[in-house]
């Protein structure tokens, strides 16, 4: 019986990503896809990608239609360095814990406490925050933006796990907001402790939203594309992951002869696992929903996201 329904989802699966592409073409649609979303997902993408990765690529895409499978600050990413396409998201209740952290009054009021600091925001906010930053980061690039402000004081929002691990990497003052990733947050060092005495040859690569004391434990700190590079030129065959599963699709992909062990099962992102092919189907059949940003605040959130993708 198990076997036969396993046929049968991956017969519906393959009817789905055949609609898929139809419709693509028929929209002249681009799918991006986060490293974190399900394997099936990034299966039919166009190009998967971290959000640094997935920035660039809504920019500089020639698409009419962006599907952005990941969780709602993405899109927004997209439509605001984007502003002439039409960008869709599978399921509009994808949304971050850690971008509701920051709200606009909170960092107003920490702006008028310190003047003098330069605002970095992690690309993991809302267009409302990002309209209220100098410029924008992600964990690929955090540590060359920060060098990059004209400011020895700089207020990091939202993320405090990876605001203390930049920190590290500058001479600047850092002013750091107290949110986290909630996924990221979870893994302990206890579980990673537990796993390397399971796995004694297997090499810890951690990401730096984790907090700092099992950040210390890593052989290599990174983000998901940093991770991902890593793993594919290490001549190490075995690694225990510390970030989202999803990565496991990319991972195994470069690395088919490399085995990898997630460092928790509690590794998984539930709002990056609420899009399916069925969503992305339907998003492309019915043209929704589609991500809108005011225009004064798409104004203003563009010059903090072309600013990070000016760093070089």
């Amino acid at each position: 019986m198990e076997a036969l329904a396993l046929a049968r989802k991956e017969e519906q699966n393959q009817q789905l990503k055949e609609r898929i592409l139809q419709l693509k073409k028929e929209r002249n649609a681009i799918i991006l896809a986060h490293y974190y979303q399900r394997d099936e997902i990034q299966e039919v993408a166009d190009f998967r990608g971290d959000s640094f990765l997935l920035a660039q690529k809504a920019a500089s895409t020639d698409a009419d239609v962006i599907v952005f499978c990941g969780v709602h600050f993405m899109g927004e990413s997209a439509k605001i360095l984007a502003p002439n396409k039409t960008v869709i998201i599978p399921d509009e209740r994808a949304g971050c814990p850690m971008a509701d952290m920051v709200n606009v009054d909170g960092l107003r009021a920490l702006k008028k406490k310190h003047p003098n600091a330069k605002v970095v925001a992690y690309i993991n906010t809302s267009a409302e925050v990002k309209a209220e930053t100098d410029i924008c980061c992600t964990s690929a690039n955090a540590i060359k933006v920060i060098e990059s402000v004209d400011s020895d004081e700089i207020i990091w929002v939202p993320d405090k796990n990876l605001g203390d691990y930049v920190s590290k990497f500058t001479d600047k003052k850092m002013i750091i907001w107290e949110g986290y990733c909630n996924t990221h947050d979870m893994l302990t060092v206890r579980d990673v402790e537990e796993m390397k005495a399971k796995y004694p040859e297997a090499e810890f690569v951690v990401h730096p939203e984790c907090r700092p004391e099992v950040v210390k434990l890593g052989d290599f700190v990174g983000s998901t594309t940093a991770i991902i590079k890593y793993c594919k030129e290490s001549p190490a065959k075995e690694f225990i992951v510390g970030t989202e599963d999803g990565t496991g699709y990319q991972l195994r992909k470069d690395s088919p002869d490399k085995t990898f062990h997630f460092a928790t099962k509690y590794l998984v992102c539930p709002n990056m696992k609420v899009n399916n092919l069925k969503k992305v189907a339907k998003c492309l059949e019915t043209m929704s929903p589609q991500i809108y940003v005011p225009p004064h605040i798409a104004d203003q959130a563009r010059l903090s996201l072309e600013r990070m993708l000016q760093v070089k």
